[in-house]
């Protein structure tokens, strides 16, 4: 693709412009949005995406096309299992429901922030480091392991980062509304809300190690790898307040997106294979023993994985709820 610094500006200048006109149109005055509230935008910017996807396709081609919804695909996916660690989070430190809108908000522009700052250093290292890709292929495939074994064992809120901070800030123990700081006896104390911001920083951080060698794993173009995840990002907000109740039921969603990490990683050291021309030679000719995975092939990996985690986990959830509730049936028919 060849992306103009013009274009570039206008992009970013787009997505900043979303944001702000976010944060004053719903966020400013804080309440907690009704479910069709949060069905309406959560439609239109997932259909804002979907749209701007087939716009690449027609302009540059379905292979952009298809490696743009591949990737906005996998981030979506890995934002919603951001949203699950949010909801964690929020639980934790008893967040009032008016002012989670906030917290989130906060926490997407962080989000953004740091996948920015992970894009700009990813592509300069896959330009000038061809054997980057190994290193993202091995990051890649260990992470898939943590994210199957290692999947909510502690808790953000009360986690070793947290300690320090608290020992490091006078903290309140209360909220003064959606204030960071509070005054007391002359003395400036942070509140609950600013501990919530600095762990969804501290989680956005991690987070981004995840989502940016995945998405470079399915495109090196970092136009389409900033763009899928501006998308995914948007709306996120709303989705939260849409799924809140269905994201406590995808049991399996960390396994999904464990093989998905797993696949891209194999991809990307199939990939490092032939970027640094390591082809098995055959009597001094050159023969490709694996082929790169097509990204049609992936799109569908994806796509299939992603369905089977989500059908998987409601059949259990449903499974479960259902042999909960037949004891006291039988019972109550004694």
């Amino acid at each position: 693709m060849n992306i103009t610094p013009l274009v570039w500006i206008i992009t970013i200048a787009v997505t900043i412009a979303f944001f702000v006109w976010e944060f004053f149109a719903h966020v400013r005055k804080p309440h907690e949005p009704t479910v069709g509230e949060s069905a309406r935008w959560s439609a239109f910017y997932i259909g804002l995406a979907l749209l701007f996807g087939v716009g690449v396709g027609l302009v540059s081609g379905w292979g952009y096309g298809g490696e743009y919804f591949a990737g906005y695909l996998t981030e979506k996916a890995l934002s919603i299992d951001n949203l699950f660690v949010f909801l964690i989070v929020m639980t934790g430190f008893a967040v009032p429901k008016m002012y989670q809108q906030k917290v989130l908000m906060i926490g997407i522009v962080i989000a953004l922030i740091m996948r920015g700052a992970f894009i700009a250093v990813g592509a300069a290292l896959i330009e000038n480091f061809a054997s980057v890709f190994y290193l993202f292929g091995a990051l890649l495939l260990f992470l898939a392991y943590r994210q199957a074994f290692a999947h909510g064992e502690s808790d953000p809120a009360d986690g070793r980062f947290m300690r320090f901070v608290r020992r490091v800030l006078p903290v309140s123990d209360e909220y003064n509304g959606d204030k960071l700081t509070v005054q007391k006896d002359g003395r400036r104390f942070a509140t609950p809300m600013l501990l919530v911001i600095v762990a969804i920083g501290f989680i956005d951080l991690v987070f981004a190690v995840d989502s940016i060698p995945a998405i470079f794993g399915l495109t090196q173009e970092a136009y389409l790898v900033f763009t899928a995840n501006a998308f995914a990002l948007m709306g996120l907000r709303q989705l939260y307040f849409l799924i809140g109740g269905l994201l406590e039921r995808l049991v399996y969603l960390a396994q999904g997106l464990a093989v998905i990490l797993a696949f891209i990683g194999v991809k990307l050291l199939i990939h490092a294979l032939h970027k640094n021309e390591l082809p098995f030679i055959n009597g001094g000719e050159h023969v490709t023993i694996i082929p790169e995975i097509p990204i049609w092939l992936s799109l569908l990996f994806i796509l299939a994985t992603v369905a089977v985690a989500t059908i998987a986990s409601l059949v259990k959830t449903r499974r479960d709820a259902r042999s909960d509730v037949l004891p006291a049936d039988r019972g109550d028919a004694r």
